[in-house]
């Protein structure tokens, strides 16, 4: 599927087509009243496209239409595409889910805990139960982000330069030993936390293959899935399909163009979790390969077992992310919602008062941008936009409800 058109009757797969411009409606309110500049919506049944729609400006400087070819950064939207990697190479016997991140980086093995203390002076302990990639897989690594500014390690992040970038001049693998350096949140296992688990996934996964990050994602999933709008920047001649960053103005109120790198040429450090930009179109190849059990169009990326294994839930004693994890940054919350390796999973969509599906499995950018893959209803659903962060307004959960109330059938 290369194209976004729409060529079934969506009656024909269970939708009522009027609920469906329910979806356009609602967040055309959203550009209306310049809360976004623009936005993709498209929702897919049994692989076919029940509903595609594009709004608003891509570029609201330069007046450009959000088109249906628009590049977005993915951000965090690259982390299943990490996970997948990694399985990848877990498929061929090359490491264990058990094994230590020491094994392919060894700053890892020395990395301490924090116990108590200040960002400025805090108290520290060595690790009891050395990180593993399962771990890094599930946010459970004791790894953070500087952007959440809950904790002292997170005030940690940002004075030793990871905020919302990286201190200039380091790669992957030289992050990677920065992060080592600086305490872990708690004990690797014990807690779920979001953080830069699945960049450190990202080098493991060069320490392993003996590729850069790039080159394998090309190799083995981008190429082979025809995802060639996909890459960690956006070359010249592909510049005037891509999206402006924005932020809500807190004076105005308004979508605000914010700075951001211009991902004019490949970037120093490779970031798999969160540097990819890409289409709606590739992404769903990708989304449309973990629904059809690893395999699109001939192409066998994994194991269906595989896949299945990665969108179960994965937290000690099958909790939730609100029982399991830290305060979480999201606009929603997380009740009845577990984590698999790379994916939240609903396990209880009465608890998490969305209506949803049991099963669907999903993940978002910190632009706004979301996907999930219900296999119960072989639905798809996917969301663009690019307004930071996306805590900003509850639109994951509004569209949600919105493509759930059209089907019929």
């Amino acid at each position: 599927m290369s194209s976004l058109e729409v060529t079934t009757d969506p009656t024909e797969l269970g939708f009522d087509p009027k609920r469906l411009t329910r979806i356009d409606d609602h967040f055309a309110q959203y550009v209306a009243d310049g809360r976004l500049a623009g936005w993709q919506v498209v929702v897919m049944r049994g692989g076919d496209v029940a509903h595609h729609s594009t709004h608003g400006k891509r570029n609201l400087e330069t007046g450009a239409d959000w088109t249906p070819d628009t590049i977005a950064r993915m951000y965090s939207m690259s982390k299943p595409i990490t996970s997948v990697a990694a399985m990848m190479l877990y498929e061929r016997g090359l490491f264990q889910l058990k094994d230590p991140v020491s094994k392919f980086i060894p700053s890892f093995a020395d990395t301490q805990v924090y116990r108590g203390g200040s960002f400025q002076a805090p108290v520290t302990e060595p690790q009891t139960e050395p990180m593993r990639i399962w771990h890094l897989l599930t946010h459970t690594s004791g790894l953070t982000y500087g952007f959440h500014n809950s904790h002292a390690t997170d005030a940690i992040y940002r004075n030793a330069g990871f905020e919302w970038g990286i201190p200039a001049g380091l790669d992957l693998a030289g992050c990677c030993d920065a992060w080592a350096e600086l305490p872990l949140v708690f004990q690797p296992g014990s807690e779920w936390n979001y953080g830069v688990s699945t960049d450190v996934l990202g080098r493991v996964i060069e320490v392993v293959s003996g590729q850069s990050l790039d080159a394998f994602f090309r190799e083995n999933i981008l190429d082979p899935l025809g995802m060639l709008d996909t890459e960690f920047w956006v070359p010249d001649d592909k510049r005037d399909r891509f999206a402006e960053l924005y932020f809500r103005n807190p004076s105005t109120k308004q979508a605000t163009k914010m700075p951001a790198p211009s991902l004019t040429e490949k970037p120093e450090m490779l970031g798999g979790g969160g540097g990819l930009c890409g289409t709606a179109a590739d992404y769903l190849r990708f989304t449309q390969m973990l629904m059809n059990g690893g395999e699109l169009d001939g192409t066998r990326i994994l194991g269906s077992r595989t896949v299945d294994y990665m969108t179960r839930n994965h937290l000690p004693g099958h909790a939730d992310l609100e029982e399991y994890g830290r305060p979480l940054f999201a606009e929603t919350t997380f009740d009845g919602v577990g984590f698999g390796l790379g994916f939240s999973v609903v396990l209880d969509s009465a608890a998490n008062r969305v209506l949803g599906t049991e099963g669907s499995y999903s993940w978002g950018g910190a632009a706004s941008t979301i996907f999930w893959n219900d296999p119960a209803e072989d639905l798809t659903a996917l969301f663009l936009t690019q307004l930071l962060p996306s805590s900003t307004y509850p639109i994951r959960p509004q569209l949600q409800q919105l493509v759930y109330q059209a089907l019929v059938d």
